[in-house]
């Protein structure tokens, strides 16, 4: 599989990050070795800015970055580029289907994260996306029907155990869209890697997906390319493979 790949599109949890929350060295290298090359490396996940930011700085990464599954998007100067909002009344009625199901649950505005807490003044808010997580099968089953009846939710996971959600049309792929528009590139020239489903979309558009050995099955099976696992530095073995190897 020969592709010019240009840019790195990168999920943390589960693919960037082992499951000590921490880069590791083999990653690390195989990431300035891209950038030494010239090719933009972007975090693409489904945390805000305040909780990936650290991860990004201690990458030295200088490319754009995908945050809240394409909620939002950030420029190489850091500087909000496009944001994507989810009506209060959606986040108010899931926070209710949360306490419904006692679920664990989180939701991110555009200047917070609230974990197991909600605000009063939820319209005041400007939302991005609400999750829920839930050892009971038959809750979460319940609760991804009716969220998925819903036209105006875009519904995906970052695990097999939760559910996320943002304003339909939001994911991954759309962002990364944008962002290769503002490069003057195309999807073609991505590799993008990632282990859950809501990684699904960009894996699927990008010239060259990578799932995770670690990642859910439904995105092993759309894959171009199955890596080690995130605790097997996965990304670097992908980069290597199809990025430094060609060079």
């Amino acid at each position: 599989m020969s592709k010019d790949i240009k840019l790195i599109a990168l999920d943390m949890d589960g693919t960037l990050l082992n499951d000590q929350d921490e880069i590791s060295i083999g990653n690390r290298e195989a990431i300035k070795a891209a950038q030494v090359l010239g090719i933009h490396v972007v975090l693409s996940t489904g945390r805000s800015l305040i909780t990936c930011g650290d991860h990004a700085k201690s990458l030295a990464l200088n490319s754009y970055l995908v945050t809240v599954n394409g909620g939002e998007i950030w420029d190489e100067q850091g500087n909000l580029l496009e944001r994507n909002s989810l009506g209060s009344d959606h986040v108010q009625r899931m926070h209710e289907l949360s306490q419904q199901h006692n679920t664990s649950f989180w939701c991110v505005t555009s200047d917070q994260v609230y974990r197991e807490e909600f605000p009063e003044n939820a319209s005041e808010h400007n939302w991005i996306k609400f999750g829920f997580d839930t050892e009971d099968d038959e809750a979460r089953k319940t609760i991804l029907e009716e969220l998925r009846n819903n036209p105006e939710l875009e519904v995906s996971n970052s695990s097999l155990t939760n559910i996320e959600v943002n304003a339909t049309g939001v994911n991954k792929a759309r962002a990364l869209q944008r962002v290769c528009k503002e490069l003057g590139i195309t999807m073609e020239h991505v590799m993008a890697m990632g282990d859950s489903l809501n990684d699904i979309a960009m894996i699927t558009e990008a010239g060259i997906g990578v799932a995770m050995g670690n990642a859910q099955d439904k995105v092993k099976e759309i894959a171009d390319y199955v890596s080690t696992t995130n605790n097997e530095d996965g990304v670097a073995n992908a980069i290597q493979r199809f990025v430094l190897g060609s060079k």
